[in-house]
């Protein structure tokens, strides 16, 4: 089976202090050795709703 997506944002998410379905704005948090963290805050009130993580893709053998 292939991969039909290589990752996801995520443009709205439930935020439990609106209480309703909001807009996200993601920001990054931290760059790691493996990859990226990424966060997810409501764009209403601010609220942190999530995390995303990701990894760096494998290099070849010529670095492409």
């Amino acid at each position: 089976m292939r991969k039909q997506f290589e990752s996801l944002n995520a443009a709205e998410l439930h935020c439990p202090r609106c209480r309703v379905l909001r807009p996200v704005r993601e920001r990054l948090l931290l760059v790691l050795p493996h990859g990226e963290m990424y966060g997810y805050r409501c764009v209403v009130c601010g609220e942190t709703l999530g995390t995303r993580e990701v990894k760096n893709r494998p290099r070849g053998i010529l670095g492409r």
